[in-house]
């Protein structure tokens, strides 16, 4: 596969080789498409939730419930500093 790049993407490449981060241009193209996979996994993931929440209706709960338990629950996770 090639791949051509205008000059200042080639010398950001280049530059994340320099840090030694990188092996090379592939390398770090490799790493770009599995943080690009990743990150559109999530975003599917995040998509179905939501679509699973729509789908659920709408709570009997007020907001004072909702935010009472989310304290909660973040609380007994120490999550939360009071």
């Amino acid at each position: 596969m090639t791949v051509s790049l205008p000059d200042p993407m080639k010398d950001w490449i280049e530059a994340q080789i320099r840090t030694g981060e990188y092996a090379s241009s592939s390398d770090y193209v490799r790493d770009l498409v599995r943080r690009d996979r990743e990150r559109k996994d999530r975003l599917a993931a995040l998509r179905k939730l939501l679509d699973e929440v729509e789908a659920s209706g709408t709570s009997p709960r007020t907001m004072e419930e909702i935010f009472a338990e989310a304290r909660a629950t973040a609380r007994s996770r120490g999550l939360l500093n009071e």
